[in-house]
């Protein structure tokens, strides 16, 4: 279906039912309207690869995230691309991810934005001080990071306030008269891991209590498993367990409750970042922090990327939001 025979059927020029196609301003909101209905009442789309050629856009977006630790593998991660991805998706701009390995000699969405085969990048895993950022920030490259790092110029950032998370968490069960308070942090220097970890160290040192319980382990339920049933074989074991991401907290869970330790006069308290994964054995109603919904998080990053591809200010694209400690029955 052309767009001369919409132009026919509505007495218009083809030049102005394509313009009113791509949404250009100039063509007015109800001459738009009628060549809207009319192409959806003849099932026409427009040639997408045109349009993006005339425009200079191209309707994509990149999602770059590190190849180790490997977040694919984490329920949360995997939920808030779907929803980023469904999003965009309404606008017709497609998610592509990038693996990237911090390791090597380049990095690999280094080509896409030199063949300019996106229009911007969402950039996932952030570091304090994260090279991949200053090398977009001095190529003049569109990026929104997830997560809040050291640069040189402003920039577009989403991100939760981590710190707040375990702070509220731990503060709680140090009210609840918890003295031997563990952590179950993710062993890698990741920003939002580090705000998460110093969250919980605050809530220590003000209190005046020991970090001895802290344990660096890597992000998986065995790990979680393992480092539980390790902290509970001590001579002074805790007396509750803070885990800064749900695979460690399943794992965690998992071998409270088949120590007998998860619930009745003898628990150890748990409080879970993110809440347990969906697929857990574990039916407890575990306490937790949470970061909102999924289908909200990726809501607000779609947006982001639309006024970013828009050429918003900067200043007005960074969003901090805040996490919420809900009790359960383990704390």
């Amino acid at each position: 279906m052309s767009l001369k025979a919409i132009a026919k059927e509505l007495k218009l020029s083809v030049t102005t039912v394509s313009r009113a196609l791509n949404g250009y301003d100039d063509v007015s909101r109800e001459t738009r309207a009628r060549v809207e209905a009319e192409a959806q009442r003849r099932g026409y789309r427009p040639n997408t690869f045109a349009r993006r050629l005339k425009m200079g856009k191209i309707d994509a977006v990149g999602l770059v995230f590190p190849v180790r630790p490997a977040p694919l593998s984490n329920n949360v991660f995997m939920e808030m691309v779907g929803e980023i991805s469904h999003e965009l998706a309404r606008d017709e701009i497609d998610l592509l991810l990038i693996a990237d390995d911090d390791e090597a000699d380049k990095h690999s969405f280094m080509r896409m934005v030199q063949s300019r085969r996106v229009d911007t990048l969402i950039v996932a895993h952030t570091l304090d001080h994260d090279p991949r950022l200053e090398q977009l920030q001095r190529a003049g490259f569109p990026f929104l990071a997830l997560g809040r790092s050291q640069l040189p110029q402003p920039y577009a950032w989403f991100d939760f306030d981590n710190h707040a998370g375990t702070y509220q968490a731990t503060r709680h069960l140090i009210a609840q008269g918890h003295q031997r308070i563990a952590l179950l942090s993710e062993n890698n220097g990741q920003a939002f891991i580090t705000q998460r970890r110093n969250g919980y160290l605050t809530a220590l040192r003000e209190a005046g209590l020991s970090e001895a319980w802290l344990r660096l382990v890597p992000p998986s339920r065995r790990a979680g498993y393992n480092a539980t049933r390790a902290l509970l074989a001590l001579p002074e074991p805790p007396t509750a367990i803070v885990t800064d991401c749900n695979t460690h907290g399943d794992g965690a869970a998992m071998a409270l409750s088949y120590m007998g330790r998860l619930e009745g006069d003898n628990r150890v308290a748990l409080v879970v970042y993110d809440g347990l994964p969906q697929d857990s054995i574990v039916e407890n109603d575990v306490a937790a922090v949470i970061q909102s919904t999924r289908q909200g998080v990726g809501k607000q990053i779609a947006a982001m990327v639309r006024q970013l591809i828009a050429g918003d200010d900067l200043a007005h694209l960074q969003v901090l939001w805040q996490p919420e400690f809900i009790p359960g029955d383990t704390a």
